[in-house]
């Protein structure tokens, strides 16, 4: 670089309008645009909240199915961690407005003052010394134009005083232009060493907040991946619930379109949980209140003798025979406890038995009032009958007919006849009459198995044979 006084002079007057030309406009530009930048990253973060607010609900939606459960916890994890990154970049940026933007506004309007008065100082003070030079100098001149004449000793101790004038203002003139020079460059470094110090905070903050974003996501990315890997994966028990509906029905068509032929014994294709160990235990109070009932167990064959006694028409529709399921009402309350295989239930409740069969004391069936499944004892409960008043699919079918000889023979359903001697012996007779809704039918004093197949009551009860044609007053 050139020592020239002059010259070192134009490089501080150069530095100090470059801080105050260009420096300093571009601070106020930096400010301008570093709010607009936190407005934007606001923008985005909101945005991002939102986005992933939506992903979050998608994966409750998918938690629900049976298939995609897993796929949905995962959508609600990348959520949450995506969400727990953007606070962190929103902490960040208030840190960027804090340390960068709010202090570059501020010394932006101090460094302004501060340049424009320091610059005129050092103007000032160099116009100062810059006319006092020469001055000395003119002076100098004049000396020596004096000095040519006669007298020239005279004035030689006058130039030789100039001389040193001249040379002392020379060296402070240089010293102040070095010094100005140095000074105006420091305030400029000064400047952008500020400036690169705030940057390079904001940087670390930023590159910390990187680090944490790929920890964070590098835990858990393996572990999503493997959840999409493959998208023909099916639980295990969806794939049994599948395979059991896979199981082909039997539906090889019979001959005669008799119920028996048609009862829940072909069509039922429930697979139950396996029957408990252990036998049902009789509770002691079973019996208490159905004396004269002999208990007899729900079976197959007890259904298809009521069906055999209760023969359709060919013109009743079989699928109305075949949606029909026997029912128990129960006389106790039972409790499973914690065995999710066994059936809770109140006393009074219906229940519809999926598995007619009676394994060891227990029953398989359906709560009418929860629809909740499970194993019972079979001792808890009595065959029930629908009421007249329901509008069960059976109870339009017509009483088959029969010929006077039948109706003879056949008492109606639930009387009792006198012995057929006549004595005057007395019949016992029952302690207890238990309701219609909890008794088996007795077929003149003779356990009948129960019509649990859903039929018309009135179907069995028969008319004998009178004397007189007077119908109002029948002769029994």
């Amino acid at each position: 670089m050139s020592r020239d006084p002059e010259e070192v002079n134009k490089l501080t007057e150069s530095t100090y309008k470059n801080v105050m030309e260009q420096f300093n406009p571009g601070l106020r530009n930096l400010v301008n645009l570093g709010k607009s930048y936190e407005k934007s990253v606001a923008a985005m973060t909101l945005a991002g909240k939102m986005y992933f607010d939506a992903v979050s609900k998608i994966g409750e939606n998918a938690a629900v199915s049976p298939v995609s459960r897993e796929l949905g916890v995962v959508l609600m994890e990348v959520s949450e961690v995506h969400k727990k990154l953007h606070l962190e970049l929103e902490d960040n940026f208030k840190r960027f407005h804090k340390e960068i933007i709010a202090e570059l506004e501020r010394k932006t309007e101090l460094d302004v003052k501060y340049m424009n008065a320091t610059f005129k100082r050092y103007q000032t003070e160099h116009k100062v010394k810059q006319d006092s030079l020469e001055r000395s100098q003119t002076d100098l001149k004049k000396l020596r134009r004096k000095s040519q004449g006669k007298n020239a000793s005279k004035y030689e101790s006058k130039e030789n005083e100039c001389l040193e004038v001249i040379t002392v203002r020379q060296m402070d003139m240089q010293k102040f232009v070095a010094d100005g020079c140095r000074e105006a460059l420091l305030e400029e470094k000064r400047r952008f060493c500020f400036l690169v110090d705030k940057h390079c905070n904001f940087s670390y903050h930023m590159s910390t907040f990187h680090d944490k974003a790929k920890e964070m996501l590098s835990a858990k990315l393996p572990s999503w991946q493997d959840k999409c890997g493959d998208a023909t994966k099916v639980p295990e028990s969806v794939m049994s619930m599948i395979e059991g509906l896979r199981t082909p029905l039997s539906v090889t068509p019979q001959p005669s379109p008799k119920a028996d032929r048609y009862t829940m014994n072909n069509t039922d294709t429930l697979i139950p949980p396996p029957a408990p160990t252990l036998k049902a235990q009789t509770s002691p109070l079973a019996n208490m209140f159905y004396q004269d009932e002999p208990k007899a167990p729900v079976t197959a064959e007890r259904i298809s003798d009521n069906n055999e006694e209760s023969t359709l028409p060919r013109s009743v529709s079989m699928g109305m025979i075949v949606a029909q399921r026997p029912k128990v009402r129960t006389i106790f309350p039972h409790a499973a406890g914690n065995n999710d295989t066994l059936l809770s239930f109140d006393e009074g409740d219906i229940i519809t038995l999926l598995v007619p069969e009676e394994k060891d004391g227990w029953l398989y069936g359906e709560l009418e009032k929860s629809g909740r499944r499970g194993w019972f004892p079979s001792s808890y409960c009595r065959p029930y009958i629908e009421p007249v008043g329901k509008n069960s699919p059976s109870t339009d079918v017509p009483a088959p007919v029969q010929n006077l000889a039948n109706l003879a023979e056949k008492e109606p359903v639930g009387m009792k006849l006198p012995p057929p001697d006549y004595t005057d012996s007395p019949t016992k007779s029952s302690t207890s009459t238990p309701s219609p809704e909890n008794t088996v039918s007795e077929y003149n004093g003779t356990s009948k198995p129960p019509f649990l197949s859903g039929g018309n009551p009135f179907a069995t009860v028969k008319l004998r044979p009178t004397v007189t044609n007077d119908r109002s007053a029948p002769v029994i």
